[in-house]
C-alpha cells in the first residue's frame, strides 16, 4: 500500500452541515495530507469552510456539489467547529485558513516542494512574497500571479494552466473570494498536478494589508463581527444575511428536521 492510499484509508471523520460535508480534521492532519498529495504530484483541492461557504452551498446545489467534491473541507470558522461537536465529533477543532497556510509553507520548505500564489492584487502578492521569503528563506516560490477581476478567456486560462504546470508548482494557494475560488479549483482539478488550497483572506492577512481579528475574538466566534466592522459594505450580506439563517437552520437540523440534513 502506498503512502497516498494509506492516507485515504485514514480520512478524518466528517459530518454533513446543512448538506455540506465538513471534515473533523486538525492542523497536523490537514498539513500531513496536503504534503502527501503534493509530494505525489496529485491534483487535489482543499476548501476552508466558514458559515458563508455552508450557506452559499445551501442556496446553490451546484456550489454544494463543488464543496462536497473537495478532497478536504476544514472547519475554518468556530460556528462550524461547534456544529461538528453537536453532531458527534467531540474533539473537532478549528483549522483556520490564515493559520493553515503558514504551516503548509513551513512543511513545503522542509520537503523542498514548490509553491505558488494565485489571486489578490499585484501589490498584495508582492508583500506576501516578501514576507514568505523572510520567514521561509528556503521555500521555493515558483509561481505568483494576480488574475484580473473577471472571467478569464479560454486562451488566458490555458496560458495560466501552462505556466503553473511549467513552474513545477506542487502546492498552489488560491486567494479569491467564496464561491469564486472553490469553483476555480474544482474546474482545474485534473488539469493541474498540484494541491490547490482556497485560503481566501489569508493573502491579505499574511501580507499585512488587512487587520486580523484579535485571537480572543477568533476563539469566541466573533471574528465575523470584527471583519464586518472593517469592511461593512463588502461583507454585510455575508454576515447579516447568512449568519442568522445558519443559526436557525442548524438548530432545526440538530433537532432532527429532515429538510436540513
Amino acid at each position: 500500500m502506498n503512502e497516498h492510499s494509506a492516507h485515504d484509508k485514514l480520512r478524518p471523520p466528517y459530518k454533513m452541515i446543512l448538506g455540506t460535508r465538513v471534515d473533523g480534521t486538525n492542523y497536523d492532519e490537514a498539513t500531513a495530507a496536503i504534503i502527501v498529495w503534493a509530494r505525489a504530484g496529485e491534483s487535489r483541492y482543499v476548501c476552508v469552510a466558514t458559515v458563508n461557504n455552508v450557506m452559499e452551498a445551501y442556496d446553490s446545489p451546484e456550489f454544494q456539489s463543488v464543496m462536497n467534491a473537495a478532497d478536504l473541507v476544514t472547519s475554518d470558522g468556530m460556528p462550524l467547529v461547534w456544529a461538528l461537536r453537536v453532531l458527534g465529533i467531540r474533539n473537532a477543532s478549528r483549522v483556520y485558513g490564515p493559520d493553515l497556510m503558514p504551516l503548509v509553507m513551513a512543511a513545503a520548505e522542509r520537503e523542498g516542494l514548490s509553491v505558488g500564489f494565485y489571486g489578490a492584487t499585484p501589490e498584495v502578492l508582492a508583500k506576501l512574497e516578501a514576507r514568505a521569503h523572510k520567514l521561509y528563506p528556503r521555500l521555493k516560490i515558483a509561481y505568483v500571479h494576480a488574475p484580473p477581476f473577471r472571467t478569464l478567456t479560454k486562451e488566458e486560462d490555458e496560458k495560466t494552466v501552462t505556466e503553473i504546470r511549467g513552474a513545477g508548482v506542487r502546492i498552489l494557494f488560491v486567494g479569491m473570494s467564496t464561491p469564486k475560488q472553490e469553483i476555480w479549483m474544482a474546474a482545474h482539478r485534473e488539469r493541474l498536478p498540484c494541491v490547490m488550497m482556497g485560503v481566501g483572506a489569508a493573502f491579505d492577512f499574511f501580507s499585512g494589508t488587512k487587520l486580523q481579528a484579535p485571537r480572543w475574538m477568533q476563539r469566541s466566534g466573533l471574528e465575523w463581527f470584527f471583519r464586518l466592522l472593517m469592511e461593512p459594505r463588502r461583507l454585510w450580506r455575508r454576515y447579516l444575511f447568512h449568519n442568522p439563517r445558519f443559526v436557525i437552520y442548524f438548530a432545526l437540523q440538530a433537532a432532527g428536521c429532515s429538510r436540513f440534513h
